[in-house]
């Protein structure tokens, strides 16, 4: 079932600041390669945020697993072992660092973060019908957030600068759907399909978290079943989508530790599912990760913990690069 959606709206990344000509530049320019090696540092269930994009989960109990609308969080939103922030990554959504020697050289991947900090501010924009192939949803949502207000849109960015730069430095070119509050809101989840198809991606990963019941752990992976509707056709993608996903879930338990959802999938970390428009429009293998529940306090500490978000990166990552070297 699909859950009510929250409006929150975290500060966006900090852009880069212009530097200061003359001995600041120098000064800066010494420090700049030792913060980025410090930087490469980490950070996939259910219908979270009334997310059009989501795995449906279980009803609590106790009602609704997610308030709803409430207020943009500060800026002292958590991250509890004080991790660095993600670091600010192209301006636009397609544009990526140039390609490096590696075993992944001539490989495209591109890299959904689910939602956008912006979206609370778009609220009309993101609300708006679009068409998916089966049926017509909601071009976005605002996404789910922790307790303490840490917000799925700041999650999924923060990991998607990790696992980039974990693939480009094995040689992969490497495209994310947004990035940097460019564009100020969406995309929608037809353009995000959209994106992939134009890149010819050999992979694509959308990133997300849940907003289940507390009690409700664990991540999973999203496979696109069988859909032949409309503008939709994902038989060509069905059976390397889920190789993709089987090496990405087996690599996050092995990098996390952190077992499947224990609320969906039967214990697999599979689910598949044929109303997703990021999936059902994609004509590259495509899966969706939903990394844990950000209402459920355990799940929670490794969401906002930067050591954690690091992990699974490289778990996701590692299951991208066994996919694409198969």
């Amino acid at each position: 079932m699909s859950y009510p959606d929250p409006a929150y709206g975290p500060p966006q990344p900090e852009r880069p600041r212009r530097l200061r000509r003359g001995l600041l530049t120098v000064a800066l320019a010494a420090l700049v390669p030792g913060a980025l090696l410090g930087w490469v540092a980490y950070e996939a269930a259910g219908s979270s945020g009334g997310d059009p994009e989501r795995a449906a989960a279980p009803p609590s109990a106790g009602g609704p697993a997610q308030p709803k609308e409430s207020p943009p969080p500060s800026s002292g939103s958590p991250d509890r072992d004080g991790g660095r922030p993600s670091t600010p990554a192209s301006s636009t959504p397609s544009s990526s660092a140039p390609a490096v020697s590696g075993p992944l050289k001539g490989k495209v991947v591109v890299i959904d973060p689910g939602h956008n900090p912006g979206n609370f501010r778009h609220t009309a924009e993101i609300n708006r019908k679009v068409d998916v192939g089966t049926h017509v949803k909601e071009c976005d949502t605002t996404g789910t957030a922790t307790n303490d207000g840490y917000t799925e849109a700041r999650f999924t960015l923060d990991l998607a600068h990790r696992l980039r730069a974990l693939l480009e430095a094995q040689g992969a070119t490497v495209k994310l759907t947004h990035d940097n509050g460019s564009p100020p809101w969406g995309p929608c989840v037809d353009e995000r399909a959209r994106i992939g198809n134009a890149a010819r991606a050999d992979a694509a990963v959308s990133l997300h978290a849940d907003g289940s019941a507390p009690g409700n752990r664990g991540f999973h992976v999203i496979l696109p079943g069988a859909v032949h509707a409309g503008a939709a056709d994902t038989r060509p993608i069905v059976a390397a989508s889920r190789e993709l996903g089987e090496r990405i879930a087996g690599n996050l338990v092995r990098a996390t530790g952190q077992g499947p959802s224990n609320y969906i999938g039967n214990g697999t970390g599979l689910v598949t599912r044929k109303d997703l428009g990021g999936l059902n429009l994609s004509t590259v293998p495509k899966v969706f990760v939903e990394c844990g529940n950000m209402r459920d306090s355990k799940d929670a500490a490794l969401l906002t913990s930067g050591d954690w978000r690091q992990k699974a990166a490289e778990g996701i990552s590692e299951g991208i690069v066994e996919f694409l070297k198969s």
